[in-house]
């Protein structure tokens, strides 16, 4: 209780060093934030609010840096100052003392490193607000990199997310914005991501499931887990060799062509959401290498993967109709979408949604990345789903991060880049292998196995029906109700049946035409 009272009195002594009383008093009233100001006139309040905030943050620690972090992203949530400020919040943590390290290791992987690793660097490589990592090598010869979970960390998250649960709770009931910024909802989100992480069995296991997605690829590579030296605190990964993306310079004094990286991160981006429906979600420079080994030049090397997205085939389907018909310029498409989904409200007109995203698209096409910026188009577009009471989808707010992610990689390598006629062509050959022959082969297939199982159940179902004289109502209801299913079950599959064969037919009676037309002209 000692330690939660001096935590407080830390929190509200640097908040109010930089002023985020004068921040939050001035959604309430403005003459509360001037009196607010006069009160405390020894403070120099003089810098942005974003940067005062920002700095705050950095003070209070690691788990505030995280929530910065994750509150940068929710840019219908911030106004656009606040959130480009918090968007510089890196993970330059201090790292913990080596032996706390090493006593870590102990506990989670039951033996010291040196009778683990053939070496064991003391001095840790990177640091951040969850783990830290120190170089290594196994005994036959692997090079690896062991990330260790900062002793301590639940507690202490725990201890601190109870107290962001209760500002949340004072921000929404005092602040004129508060209910309209959902400040209980951001901090429950970001409960779910923090302990998600805290959990490095998951993150090896997202790292796993990445690695196969990508496996043989030539764009992309992922670290190899060994799983004998994993816990749920301390993970040992394959050690990646390259160049931060960040690096510009060094990557052109490679022979690194920029050019093709940025086009590359795009298809790779694509294919983690459309294909896989499973996408790197940190993916900011410092998770980001470029490899320049002689094998693997120029490949994109992903790091850190205790923050991943997640997409239904819905999602997917809803995400790629609407991309397909903003590279098109359908907006009326994009706006029946939406109403389609059930993301708008039914009564919403199409034609005044269509005139509203065309005003918030159509500046941008035609213009290279260095003349767009995603955040004010996603600021404008949240501003438009507002006003026609469209529904914030919680699942794609780590998409939305991660494009945020995509655009300041994609300035950083080539400002001249076309996203749209990149992404075009890999969004249209996805919607055909959808949609054509192989997309319907491919559900036919998945649902082949469970059709085989329905289609003997047919007549003993018909039979228990024609028996259900003297069972009640609602039994035979239901017996109907299951038969007519499995009945449209069946049709549907005969009907796929008779389409392939329909078109085997025809393809083979082309063939045949073709070679007697050939012949009566020889």
């Amino acid at each position: 209780m000692i330690r939660r009272i001096l935590r407080v009195f830390r929190i509200f002594s640097v908040a109010l060093r930089y002023g985020l009383d004068n921040i939050a008093m001035a959604g309430v009233t403005p003459r509360a934030a001037s009196f607010s100001k006069r009160l405390l006139f020894w403070r120099d309040i003089s810098a942005p609010r974003g940067e005062r905030l920002r700095r705050a943050l950095e003070e209070l620690g690691p788990i505030f840096v995280k929530f910065g972090q994750v509150l940068s992203t929710r840019r219908d949530l911030m106004p656009p100052d606040i959130a480009n400020e918090l968007a510089l919040l890196q993970d330059r943590v201090p790292p913990f003392d080596s032996d706390l390290a090493i006593a870590q290791i102990i506990r989670s992987l039951g033996a010291h490193p040196d009778d683990l690793f053939e070496w064991f660097e003391r001095k840790p490589v990177a640091s951040a607000s969850i783990a830290q990592v120190h170089f290594a090598r196994l005994r036959n010869g692997a090079e690896v990199a062991v990330k260790v979970l900062r002793p301590g960390m639940k507690k202490t998250i725990d201890e601190d997310i109870a107290l962001m649960h209760i500002v949340a709770g004072w921000v929404e009931r005092f602040w004129a914005d508060g209910r309209r910024l959902k400040p209980k909802q951001v901090v429950a989100e970001f409960d779910k991501y923090l302990h998600d992480e805290l959990d490095l069995m998951r993150e090896a296991a997202n790292a796993s499931q990445l690695r196969r997605n990508f496996a043989g690829s030539k764009m992309l590579m992922v670290p190899e887990m060994y799983w004998d030296f994993c816990s749920e605190s301390v993970i040992t990964m394959e050690r990646m060799r390259g160049i931060p993306i960040s690096q510009t310079e060094r990557l052109i004094a490679e022979g690194v062509d920029l050019k093709k990286l940025s086009s590359d991160g795009v298809e790779i981006f694509f294919t983690q959401v459309f294909r896989d429906g499973f996408f790197h979600a940190d993916m900011h420079p410092g998770n980001i290498l470029v490899s320049v080994e002689p094998e693997t030049f120029g490949r994109y090397i992903a790091l850190d993967f205790g923050i991943v997205g997640t997409l239904t085939d819905f999602d997917k389907d809803y995400l790629s109709q609407n991309f397909l018909a903003f590279f098109r310029r359908d907006y009326k498409r994009v706006a029946e979408a939406h109403i389609e989904s059930g993301w708008a409200p039914r009564d919403t007109r199409v034609d005044e949604l269509e005139a509203a995203v065309r005003a918030c698209c159509e500046p941008i096409f035609d213009r290279p990345l260095r003349d767009i910026s995603f955040g004010q188009v996603l600021l404008r577009l949240f501003q438009t789903s507002r006003r026609f009471n469209v529904e914030v989808q919680p699942q794609l707010v780590l998409l939305q991060k991660t494009l945020l992610n995509i655009e300041g990689l994609g300035r950083q390598l080539d400002p001249d880049l076309d996203l749209w006629k990149t992404a075009r062509p890999y969004l249209e050959r996805w919607m055909h292998e959808q949609i054509g022959w192989r997309g319907m082969l491919e559900r036919f297939k998945a649902e082949a196995p469970r059709l085989s199982q329905l289609l003997p159940e047919l007549p003993r179902l018909a039979h228990q029906v024609l028996q259900a004289k003297a069972n009640p109502i609602e039994d035979t209801e239901e017996l109907l109700r299951r038969v007519l299913v499995e009945t449209r079950r069946i049709n549907l599959l005969l009907g796929i049946i008779v389409y392939l064969a329909g078109g085997a037919v025809v393809g083979v009676l082309l063939v045949q035409l073709t070679s007697r037309w050939h012949q009566f002209f020889q």
